[in-house]
């Protein structure tokens, strides 16, 4: 074999081991609207801003709906669709969605607004990619250029959402990995994390660390006494799972590094939170410190890092639809 041929050969290897490990950036593009839709981010953002008037947790809630639908079968808006016609499981109802993700009314209401100025154009994975970054640069957080191109699974994987989905009480080796499963690193997990500097979360996702945690019938030790107190009593044992509490008791709608000092405190809420910080020779902890101590450094990871998010086998081409309804599927 001459040099010649075998240095193709290696380029031709090398550029097919490329598009296998990044199928999505050669395909979504920051312009790909700017014909067809090119007003499609200040519509998104004045939608939003409509909708923080009334429920200032809005901007958290919708941000929180792009990761749920990129962690199953890619960012392919699946976890949009309703039970009904050949949707018989849908994603909404999956354990970690459940009576728990909510901002599906904004999202239709962004859908309409789209379809009245360009139809049948911006798809439903899309406008969740735009709706996060939004939502985070209208909290005080770092705005990034979405890249764009998806288009809209025709199935959803209830079963999927179950397993693929991190669960706040999950060991960090457990949630680490289902992290590297979609491609994504501690730096993204750390820096992803960092989302919980806004929103809620409901009792039943923590109460396991205030009274018996891991059986051990006494709370977390990695728990702030005094923020334990505090808990405990928003908390009660046998009291309503439901009731809601500030992810960032100190800025609980601004999009700030506040969530990082906290876990310097042992004040992160979740499991999954402090676990970041306290689990003893961890990778994650000296970027936890980096980010506490320097914003800029978490703005930026925080913007790649959702940008990766967005490239996870993103369905392109003449792949999916374009859906009409985010709800359900054309013609269904």
């Amino acid at each position: 074999m001459s040099s010649l041929t075998h240095s193709l050969l290696t380029t031709t290897i090398f550029s097919v081991l490329t598009i296998f490990l990044h199928p999505s950036n050669a395909q979504l593009s920051s312009t790909f609207y700017s014909t067809t839709c090119p007003n499609v981010s200040s519509i998104v953002s004045s939608v939003i801003q409509q909708a923080l008037q009334s429920d200032t947790r809005i901007a958290a809630s919708l941000t929180r709906l792009h990761f749920h639908d990129c962690f199953v079968n890619g960012c392919d808006g699946s976890l949009l669709l309703d039970q009904g016609g050949n949707i018989t499981l849908s994603e909404k109802n999956a354990g970690p969605n459940n009576n728990s993700a909510r901002g599906f009314n904004v999202v239709d209401n962004i859908k309409t607004s789209l379809e009245n100025s360009c139809p049948g154009v911006v798809s439903c994975a899309d406008i969740l990619a735009l709706a996060a970054e939004a939502s985070v640069s209208l909290g005080g957080g770092p705005s990034w250029t979405v890249l764009l191109g998806r288009r809209d699974g025709l199935i959803a994987n209830q079963s999927g959402a179950n397993t693929s989905i991190p669960a706040p009480t999950e060991s960090l080796a457990n949630v680490t990995a289902k992290f590297a499963a979609v491609g994504l690193n501690i730096t993204d997990l750390v820096a992803l994390s960092g989302a919980h500097t806004f929103g809620r979360a409901q009792c039943r996702f923590f109460n396991q660390r205030l009274f018996n945690f891991s059986g051990t019938g006494s709370p977390d030790p990695t728990l702030n006494s005094s923020y334990l107190a505090t808990l405990q009593q928003n908390c009660p044992q046998n009291g309503s799972g439901n009731t809601l509490n500030n992810l960032d008791p100190s800025s609980p709608d601004t999009f700030d590094n506040n969530y990082f000092q906290n876990l310097l405190n042992n004040q992160g809420l979740l499991q999954t939170d402090q676990e970041l910080f306290s689990t003893s020779g961890s990778a994650t902890i000296s970027i936890v410190n980096n980010f506490a101590n320097n914003q800029t450094a978490f703005f930026q990871a925080f913007a790649q890092s959702m940008i990766n998010m967005g490239n996870i086998s993103p369905l392109t081409g003449s792949q999916g639809e374009i859906r009409l309804d985010c709800k359900k599927v054309n013609g269904s």
